[in-house]
């Protein structure tokens, strides 16, 4: 039993994503962070800081390693970060000296969210660019049909179809330049070792950084952005934007299904226990639902930017609650907006033909 509603029993059946929650799946970070541990004893041996042999052999047995899952939570409670007893597992079964050394568990933590990211924002793009084609498709359907616009939420002079789709529609690609200018803020390798100045790595920090960026196909860094999260927050308040957009499609929706008015017609609906005359607009319900949920966490994703010193496992361990939920939501909504501009067989004022 889980409380989280994306993967509870039945809650999941409203706001589960699948597609996303892959991405988000301890077993892909799990991936994310083997990843780095491998890229890291390949970069230092390839500098000379770690045996090159041992270092290589050490990349081949952590790509493959079986990780105790049940030892990282242990672990977790006590260290509060996966890292250490991460660490301890691999240097069972590797070379230990050609494992880790010379990084810190933020380093593994941070560049293991760099993919998350990379990855969640292709499946983001993907989503925006198909509901932006499932919207020009309803406009060119039913632009032309009259329809009575309201402002304030009463009757004001008449619209086209066109007029309020566009209002739906447009906002798309202004969210995808911002995805274009964000990636390379939060797509970055992360490397500082233990207080951010990459010390332990001497002269070689350069040439390791820059392995370890082509290898994971992240961004190579000047400095370590252990405690610079402005990438991360700005991502998120871009996440919010994204759902409020989506949000908006959904309240409108929702307000030209009503009884009375009948602007829309959906196949499928919410139906009721009580009043089985009813089709409820649970989906477009669900859209504003999920848009007011990621606004109220931006406020939290801001307290996370506040890194106190070189490191803070305060605001860290925020993000972490937070941030993953706010993937989920925007994913989800993107599904469902998806799922209701394909559902539409009508869009316009209803006639009484």
């Amino acid at each position: 039993m889980t409380s989280a509603v994306f993967d509870h029993p039945w809650l999941s059946g409203l706001f589960n994503d699948p597609e996303m929650a892959a991405l988000l799946s301890p077993e892909r970070q799990m991936a994310h962070m083997l990843a780095f541990e491998a890229a890291w004893s390949r970069a230092c041996g390839a500098a000379g800081l770690f045996d090159s042999d041992k270092a290589n052999e050490a990349a081949t047995v952590i790509a493959s390693a079986e990780i105790d899952f049940a030892d990282i939570a242990a672990g977790m409670a006590q260290d509060g970060v996966p890292v250490p007893r991460l660490v301890k597992q691999l240097k069972t079964l590797a070379p230990p000296e050609a494992v880790h050394s010379g990084a810190t568990s933020q380093d593994v933590v941070d560049t293991a969210l760099a993919l998350t990211l990379r990855e969640a924002s292709t499946l983001i793009d993907t989503r925006l660019a198909a509901l932006d084609t499932a919207l020009a498709e309803l406009e060119a359907r039913f632009g032309e049909a009259p329809l009575m616009g309201r402002t304030r939420m009463q009757a004001a002079t008449e619209i086209t179809v066109r007029d309020r789709v566009l209002a739906w529609r447009l906002p798309l690609s202004g969210h995808r330049e911002r995805l274009v200018a964000l990636r390379p803020q939060v797509e970055r390798v992360q490397i500082g070792g233990a207080s951010g100045d990459r010390k332990a790595l001497g002269d070689k920090a350069d040439a390791v950084v820059a392995a370890m960026a082509q290898e994971l196909g992240l961004a190579s860094t000047e400095k370590a952005w252990h405690a610079m999260r402005e990438g991360v927050v700005g991502y998120a308040s871009f996440l919010s934007l994204v759902t409020g957009t989506l949000g908006k499609i959904g309240g409108d929706v929702a307000l030209m299904a009503q009884q009375g008015i009948g602007d829309i017609a959906l196949s499928g609906g919410g139906g009721s226990s009580a009043m089985p005359h009813k089709q409820n607009p649970v989906a477009a319900e669900l859209l504003v639902t999920l848009a007011r949920y990621n606004a109220t966490q931006v406020s939290a994703m801001h307290h996370a930017m506040l890194h106190e010193q070189e490191r803070s496992g305060v605001a860290w361990t925020l993000e972490w609650m937070v941030l993953p939920q706010m993937l989920m939501t925007t994913g989800r909504a993107l599904a469902v907006a998806q799922d209701i501009a394909g559902k539409v067989t009508r869009l316009g004022a209803a006639t009484d033909s």
